[in-house]
């Protein structure tokens, strides 16, 4: 019994060093696409960052939208 614990043991130890090793990479993997894919985002439109539309904007669109229906 105590022969297959002395086995066991380094055997675990390796296969969560392991499964560590595979989310640390994997997590910094998905950060760097998130950071690249956001400064992409960022210089596309002729590199002008584009802030998303105030709350004015989007009711004046609204408006004149049920106008032209109208």
């Amino acid at each position: 019994m105590e022969a297959g614990m002395q086995l066991a043991l380094p055997v675990l130890g390796i296969v969560a060093a392991a499964a560590v090793t595979f989310y640390a990479v994997s997590f910094a993997e998905i950060r760097e696409k998130s950071l690249r894919d956001l400064e992409e985002s960022e210089y596309e439109d002729g590199g002008a960052f584009k802030p998303s539309v105030s709350s004015r904007e989007r009711r004046a669109r609204r408006k004149a939208e049920k106008q032209a229906k109208n």
